[in-house]
């Protein structure tokens, strides 16, 4: 190997490293988290798996297992309102909903696997956002029912930004002790500029009850995905290889002014 081409099998590498270390998360954001009474009782949703913080790269979704909203103690299949919509070649959805009445309304989705050959593991990613219309500000801490789940412990919606937004993660509805979580910020301005790699992805633990806690920074979108090891599944080469599940849930904070 030429002294010339040693650099570049090392930034080659590097470059390989951060991409296989970014953070896949499932998003699911509606226009906005509020919704007065006096307003237009709907909202818009998009779907994306992708990398927040960095927007990018967007990862192909195929159709979902299942998507719905879960309101006044019921699920509501909304499966086949969803709208595929192309994200530079790679498919996402959106939707539209109208609100039947003012309350809380969670929204959330079960994807199809994704087979992520970088870490040669399938990985599911449960999701969920919550929507309050009306000023119910009933029902938001509802568990849905997923198979991992993050139970909110302070009301995610109406948070100002620097609150300390706090969760227990559930897997089959129990707390799973020092669950790991992985926090980013949607940046959808690209505002941001993290100064290191591991400003992208914030990582915190939960304790030996299941609870975690973080301190929003800055107003926007913030996503958390507890992950936990999954079992065995097949790749679409036909292998059994490990499964990555999460449970993830996004908030939004604002700015006091």
């Amino acid at each position: 190997m030429t002294s010339t081409s040693r650099p570049a099998v090392a930034a080659a590498a590097l470059l390989l490293l951060t991409l296989t270390a970014q953070a896949h998360f499932q998003v699911i954001l509606p226009a906005t988290d509020i919704i007065p009474v006096e307003g237009p009782l709907q909202t818009s949703l998009r779907l994306i798996f992708t990398h927040p913080m960095e927007q990018g790269p967007v990862m192909n979704m195929k159709s979902p297992r299942e998507f719905g909203v879960f309101y006044n103690g019921a699920k509501h299949d909304l499966l086949k309102t969803l709208t595929p919509q192309p994200l530079h070649g790679k498919m996402t959805y959106t939707t539209t909903f109208k609100f039947p009445a003012p309350a809380d309304y969670i929204f959330y989705l079960a994807p199809a696997p994704y087979w992520e050959p970088a870490e040669n593991k399938m990985i599911i990613h449960y999701t969920k956002v919550i929507v309050d219309v009306g000023d119910a500000q009933e029902g938001w801490d509802a568990l849905v029912g997923l198979p991992v789940e993050i139970e909110p412990l302070v009301r995610p919606y109406g948070l100002w930004t620097g609150n300390v937004f706090r969760g227990i993660v559930r897997h089959d509805g129990k707390p799973v002790p020092f669950a790991e979580i992985e926090v980013e910020y949607w940046n959808a301005a690209n505002k941001v500029h993290p100064p290191a790699q591991p400003f992208v992805t914030q990582v915190i633990k939960a304790d030996s009850t299941g609870v975690f806690s973080y301190a929003i920074p800055r107003a926007g979108w913030w996503g958390f995905a507890a992950l936990i090891e999954g079992p065995s599944m097949k790749n679409p080469a036909g292998r059994n290889v490990p499964s990555e599940l999460g449970g993830l849930i996004w908030i939004r904070a604002v700015d006091m002014h």
